[in-house]
């Protein structure tokens, strides 16, 4: 049975590494319009990740796009490491390390009691590196030009923080947690309550609501299962 992109579909793809979400998007939305002769279908994604994540991205199409808020609200699921030691400017890969700290004083029950200690529903400073809106400009885009930014506190609610696998430095974890949550900033926090720095390495997103990566398709498997379809 073919697609009907008009009417309306919900499509999950694995974001690949180092795309940004909205490649992902005018990338399928070139698919449509010049292999599938669909110009005009509406296309969004439902929930930005940052181009150093992969995992679940949500595309929907057509009248389904008015489900677009109603998705991006749901609770989501990610894995990851964060390394212990060190910062950097952005939280993550996309700036160099700027400082370093010691890890010898950090056991393996104070990570974990960390982790307790951000779970649950609290205000999260946002990173200055990120899409949040100031006087109508990304926050990022202040931050890139090293101007000073202040971003609003968000109430985030983090109902799971599970410690999978401790590697000094490394720490692998499993976060639940509502929309707006920012898991870089998660990590500056949690290298603050160890007394020492943090930032991300690595990040998947593998659940939204009751959407899981294990459905998801690659970008380009999805678009030969498309035009199987539409023969």
């Amino acid at each position: 049975m073919p697609y009907r992109f008009e009417q309306g579909e919900i499509l999950l793809i694995n974001k690949p590494y180092r795309w940004t979400s909205f490649d992902v998007v005018n990338n399928f939305r070139a698919f449509l319009k010049y292999q599938m002769d669909l110009p005009k279908i509406r296309i969004g994604h439902a929930g930005t990740l940052d181009p150093l994540a992969t995992g679940l991205l949500i595309l929907c199409t057509g009248s389904f796009t008015k489900k677009i808020d109603d998705i991006q609200a749901e609770e989501k699921e990610y894995t990851g490491t964060f390394v212990l030691g060190a910062t950097t400017p952005s939280f993550d890969l996309e700036k160099e390390v700027d400082q370093t700290y010691p890890t010898e004083h950090i056991a393996n029950d104070q990570i974990l009691h960390a982790a307790q200690m951000l779970t649950g529903t609290y205000d999260q400073i946002p990173p200055v590196f990120s899409a949040k809106k100031i006087a109508g400009k990304r926050a990022y885009q202040y931050a890139r030009k090293e101007l000073e930014v202040k971003v609003r506190l968000s109430r985030i609610t983090v109902s799971a923080f599970e410690i999978i696998r401790i590697s000094m430095p490394e720490v692998e974890f499993r976060i639940v947690c509502s929309k707006g949550t920012y898991i870089r900033a998660i990590a500056r926090d949690f290298g603050k309550a160890l007394d020492s720095g943090a930032y991300l390495s690595s990040l998947c997103r593998t659940r939204i609501g009751s959407y899981y990566l294990h459905q998801a398709w690659d970008l380009e498997e999805l678009k030969r299962q498309i035009m199987s379809r539409d023969k």
